[in-house]
């Protein structure tokens, strides 16, 4: 008689402590399942961001969507507010989540296309329109000869222009997009470009006097270019 209730009680304990460990394992299935499903509100990059760009600036480059909380990357942000101050380390492509580990502090990010200064030298940069600037074919690491020119005070006969520095390096070039001439099919800049050349702190103080007081022109020197003083050109040297 006791063994068979002994039996009996333990038989129960058996199937209630097997009942407790089957719905616990249904339930944590279910919420492994429900965290597959269920969507969690995100930033993703919907236009190109370029690198440099600051991350409390994006505009409509970004903008919330629902993502299932299985596929939400580690670190995707849902607000700007934790980008202030920062900027974009890399070029942003659409369709990705913005990342908190793609922004850093703007000491941080090297400039696309920049070109190491030579030890010694300073850079400069000076604005120039196309036309100053062989059309506007000017890119980093090319060098250039640089002419300065100043419009005549009083009598167009002293009028100047001479050729000041050659085998200069330009270390930096930023500017509009070229657009392409429907005519020819060639890509012209569309704006003023912003050229940054290497030169020592001397001739840095000449070149950004011609850029307040005169005019300034880069010529594209190769290699084999014939380096020589010119002599500088007035009016009447011109009509002669």
């Amino acid at each position: 008689m006791k063994t068979r209730l002994i039996a009996a009680l333990t038989a129960l304990v058996l199937a209630v402590l097997g009942a407790v460990l089957i719905n616990g394992y249904v339930q944590g299935a279910d919420a492994r399942a429900l965290a597959g499903v269920r969507s969690l509100p995100v930033l993703v990059v919907v236009k190109p961001v370029a690198a440099g760009t600051a991350g409390d600036h994006l505009g409509d480059s970004v903008t919330t969507k629902s993502i299932p909380a299985s596929a939400v990357a580690a670190g995707a942000l849902t607000s700007l507010t934790a980008l202030k101050g920062k900027v974009a380390s890399v070029d942003l492509v659409p369709g990705e989540q913005l990342l908190k580990s793609r922004f850093v502090s703007p000491s941080a990010v090297q400039k696309t296309g920049a070109v190491a200064v030579p030890k010694g030298m300073q850079e400069v940069t000076v604005q120039l329109n196309p036309d100053h600037i062989v059309g506007g074919k000017i890119q980093p690491g090319e060098k250039v000869a640089v002419y300065f020119s100043f419009a005549s005070t009083g009598s167009a006969a002293n009028a100047i222009t001479q050729l000041v520095f050659q085998q200069v390096l330009v270390t930096d070039v930023q500017g509009a997009p070229a657009a392409t001439d429907p005519k020819s099919g060639q890509a012209a800049p569309t704006g003023a470009e912003l050229v940054t050349l290497a030169r020592p702190a001397a001739d840095v103080q000449r070149i950004v006097f011609t850029a307040q007081n005169g005019t300034i022109w880069l010529s594209s020197e190769p290699a084999d270019s014939v380096v020589g003083h010119l002599a500088p050109v007035t009016r009447s040297d011109v009509l002669k």
